[in-house]
């Protein structure tokens, strides 16, 4: 009877034991692989004629634009940027996308600098768009690849050229990642809007959202999810901070948030603020959610964009 009750519990061991390795590899797959995720939409390039954008997304689709290819920083995947030059402009923006997007999405802000005489570079992210890769890395890999498409656009346009990176969510935390390394003096200045300030904080806000469990709950289950990103990605969650890399940022930097954002909690772009070293600005737009401060209150957002580049970048 003792054998049999042991053979039963060493049973139950090995199928819960088996649940939980499926369990964890269903999140991480649906966490860090570009498969779809329920809670996202997906983009579009259509665009109702009562959007506030309008304009600026028309303009976008309609505009020529030149396809550039490069390498991602790994040497294993190639990565796709759309380019709109502007003649002999010496000032040049890179326009990131945020989680499951494509840089379609930032048509929006290039027709601002397009017609403040700024050449446009947008890149899709690895595993976005028409980019390859096969993970997501939520910024922490993408900022070596953010680090060669500066160094492309210096390659191709020329020494002279003044960079300002803008970007949105994912996009952003990659910006603000990049913004701790060895930067070429050509980037003169960042603007983030909506960016999270820890990837495995982040990740912890969004499974509580979906799950609806407790916060220890989720909060161990992310500890898993980043006990596997290390061995399949190389470094744990916790280790992919906006803050610390923020902490080691001397560039201006404008940071945007919605003040009713429940995606990345605006609590976020006060932590970010206040972790970076270099001239800083801060605007929480009012009434604005995830990554619609652009569209809630255009006037505003040009204004702010308008001001902060002509005070650091001229």
């Amino acid at each position: 009877m003792k054998t049999k009750t042991k053979i039963l519990l060493g049973l139950g061991a090995v199928s819960f034991s088996v649940a939980a390795i499926a369990h964890v590899k269903y999140y991480y797959e649906y966490a860090f692989t570009p498969k779809h995720k329920k809670f996202i939409k997906q983009p579009t390039n259509a665009v109702e004629k009562n959007d506030p954008l309008y304009k600026e997304k028309t303009w976008f689709l309609n505009e020529e634009k030149q396809t550039w290819r490069i390498k991602s920083a790994n040497g294993k995947y190639e990565l796709v940027a759309s380019y709109i030059p502007k003649a002999e402009s010496h000032k040049t923006v890179i326009l990131l996308h945020g989680f499951m997007s494509n840089k379609n999405s930032m048509g929006k802000y290039a027709y601002f600098f397009n017609k403040k005489g700024y050449n446009v570079l947008l890149p899709d992210a690895q595993s976005h768009g028409k980019s390859g890769g096969k993970y997501i890395n939520y910024g922490w890999r993408e900022k070596d690849d953010l680090i060669k498409w500066i160094d492309e656009v210096i390659g191709r346009t020329g020494s002279d050229q003044k960079i300002v990176l803008l970007e949105e969510s994912m996009g952003a935390a990659t910006v603000m990642m990049t913004s701790g390394e060895d930067l070429p003096d050509q980037v003169k200045a960042i603007i983030e809007d909506c960016g999270y300030s820890n990837v495995k904080d982040e990740i912890i806000h969004q499974a509580s959202s979906v799950n609806k469990l407790p916060k220890f709950v989720n909060i161990s289950s992310v500890d898993l999810l980043s006990a596997v990103n290390r061995l399949v990605n190389g470094y744990f969650l916790k280790n992919a901070s906006v803050l610390k890399q923020l902490n080691k940022n001397y560039l201006p930097t404008l940071f945007i948030h919605g003040e009713k954002d429940d995606f990345v909690p605006t609590k976020m772009a006060y932590q970010n603020y206040n972790a970076t070293r270099g001239p800083k600005e801060l605007w929480i737009v009012k009434d604005a959610g995830h990554a619609e401060s652009l569209s809630t209150d255009p006037k505003g957002y040009y204004k702010h964009l308008n001001d902060f580049l002509n005070k650091y970048v001229g």
